[in-house]
């Protein structure tokens, strides 16, 4: 009875021209080209993780209408390319987007660590750049501004947000849709201790804004944010970096820590992408952009 409650609901969703609040949408009609026939291969998910993703899929995640400012992000879990951190690094991110009118979409993609994986890092940056492209692509459905797409990435997936962010895409494979037309580069981005795996980059002035962070004691993932610092200001390019003073690897939202710094990082996102005027009012002025006080001439 329950399914069929929650089927009517959402096929009510479809005839008044909504989408529901969340579903569930593949990356590729058929399947992933070249891996077609891997398409129907079932997932699997336990606790807080997926793994055998076959199929790349967003999850889209809308907020209330009355909220909606018409940013989207593209959430990329981590989970060291063997698993995906789908529950605190995807569906959390998602809903706490939501509550601040933004559009999310959970991104799934291919694991080429897990054990008999066929598939490569670079099969991994193509189902991320798709992501992107399926959010600009379906823009006018979810009533997103195709112009304010951004990327928010953990660890590993904080290394594929890097990629798009300011690598040239990947080679699709197949003859390849329109969707393939439209750009995959973010808008702007927010790299969560991210891993060190990257392409080759070249950063330049007009490269999209980012947000880094991560713990100082973080073995694996805290120098990278300090690099990308550097390449950002050398380059003239907009860049706010936090390096915590501990709180290890994956401290996430900082739902799982006695830290009050963690604790109020997301706070520090929603400032940043307030500050950026991606939260429905206009950014304030830099200090560039300010007249200079009286007797500063």
């Amino acid at each position: 009875m329950k399914r069929v409650t929650m089927l009517a609901a959402a096929c009510l969703s479809l005839v008044a021209g909504r989408a529901p609040a969340q579903e569930r949408l593949p990356l590729w009609q058929g399947g992933v080209p070249g891996f077609e026939s891997k398409a129907f291969i079932p997932e699997l998910s336990q606790d807080y993780w997926t793994k055998r993703v076959n199929n790349p899929s967003v999850t889209a995640y809308l907020p209330d209408p009355a909220k909606a400012n018409g940013t989207a992000v593209l959430v990329v879990p981590g989970g060291g390319h063997r698993l995906l951190v789908t529950t605190t690094e995807g569906e959390a991110v998602g809903k706490w987007l939501n509550a601040r009118g933004v559009t999310a979409f959970v991104l799934r993609y291919r694991l080429f660590r897990e054990e008999g994986s066929p598939y490569s890092l670079e099969d991994a940056r193509a189902d991320t750049e798709r992501g992107m492209r399926f959010i600009r692509a379906h823009a006018s459905r979810f009533h997103i501004d195709p112009k304010r797409v951004g990327v928010i990435g953990f660890s590993a997936g904080g290394e594929l947000a890097r990629m798009i962010t300011l690598s040239a895409p990947v080679r699709a494979r197949g003859k390849g849709d329109a969707i393939d037309l439209l750009s995959a580069r973010p808008d702007f981005s927010i790299l969560i201790f991210p891993g060190p795996l990257h392409g080759e980059e070249r950063v330049t002035k007009d490269a999209p804004p980012i947000f880094l962070a991560a713990a100082n004691d973080d073995e694996c993932c805290s120098q990278p944010p300090i690099d990308l610092l550097k390449l950002y200001r050398d380059a003239g390019a907009s860049a706010e970096l936090h390096i915590y003073r501990a709180g290890g690897h994956a401290y996430n939202l900082g739902e799982r820590t006695d830290l009050i710094a963690l604790k109020h990082s997301p706070q520090q996102i929603e400032d940043w992408l307030s500050d950026s005027g991606l939260l429905g009012h206009p950014a304030p002025p830099t200090s560039a952009q300010l007249d200079p006080p009286p007797g500063a001439r």
